[in-house]
């Protein structure tokens, strides 16, 4: 079981890779961690050291994954955050070459663009990721705001959400994973991540903690990546990883971090 991750990573904190990597070997699955930025910390402090990766250092790194064999020994391949418009081409043109190598490669696509109403990635990233990406995509996980984005859909309820991602999956995914939703009828006071196959809502909600920590995608999307490399079905994948995430962020509460605490305090 291996899961090839293609993400940024940080020293301070649990963002991208620094926040799924563990995770996912926790859960007993090996990971090949491809970086595509180096930073101190996330960009929400005052602030920030290290810089996103030059194309041909990313380009380097991922032509040595390719030389040791991962792709074929991978069971899943995950990409987050791109970094560069640069960047994501060079990882585009690995995907699409990782796929035609080993077809029983799952390809899990978080298509990070931004939240809450805002893009917050460079110009011509949400482009290689809506073109190129999501097309080769088997599964996505988008939160609602880049599911509207990558559709052109408003998501206000259930038959938006479905129509949402029959939009994604006549691209080609097999089915999207919703994450951070707020549907009409969804209860006051909680949040959803809704998996989305054909006309099939599997909808999985938690309470909505006081809190908002960065990473949380970045963790779900790996536990999820690992549960598929693993064996399971997706549903229960998504199933567990909320449960996991959940854990995480009570935790996180708890402790009063302003990182997620991914590891019990002991003591």
């Amino acid at each position: 079981m291996l899961v090839v991750s293609i993400q940024s990573q940080v020293v301070h904190g649990h963002v991208g890779n620094s926040a799924a990597v563990y995770p996912m070997q926790a859960e007993g699955v090996n990971v090949a961690a491809v970086p595509t930025t180096l930073l101190s910390n996330h960009p929400r402090y005052p602030t920030l050291r290290g810089r996103v990766l030059d194309v041909d250092l990313v380009a380097d790194l991922l032509l040595g994954v390719e030389e040791r064999g991962l792709i074929e020994r991978g069971s899943v391949l995950l990409t987050g955050y791109l970094g560069s418009p640069a960047n994501a081409e060079v990882i585009a043109d690995f995907v699409e070459r990782a796929l035609r190598r080993n077809p029983k490669l799952i390809y899990l696509c978080d298509p990070v663009i931004g939240d809450d109403g805002k893009v917050y990635v460079a110009d011509g990233i949400l482009d290689v990721i809506r073109e190129r990406l999501v097309p080769a995509a088997t599964f996505i996980t988008p939160n609602q705001f880049e599911l509207e984005l990558l559709s052109g859909i408003a998501i206000k309820d259930a038959s938006g959400l479905l129509a949402a991602s029959a939009a994604i999956a006549a691209q080609g995914p097999r089915g999207v994973i919703a994450t951070g939703c707020t549907l009409a009828d969804t209860q006051a006071g909680q949040v959803e991540t809704i998996l989305c196959q054909g006309e099939k809502l599997s909808r999985f909600a938690t309470a909505r903690l006081p809190i908002r920590p960065c990473g949380t995608g970045d963790l779900l999307s790996g536990l999820v990546a690992a549960g598929l490399a693993k064996g399971t079905t997706v549903e229960a994948a998504v199933r567990l990883a909320v449960d996991h995430v959940f854990t995480v962020l009570a935790r996180t509460h708890q402790t009063g971090s302003e990182e997620l605490c991914l590891v019990a305090p002991t003591g």
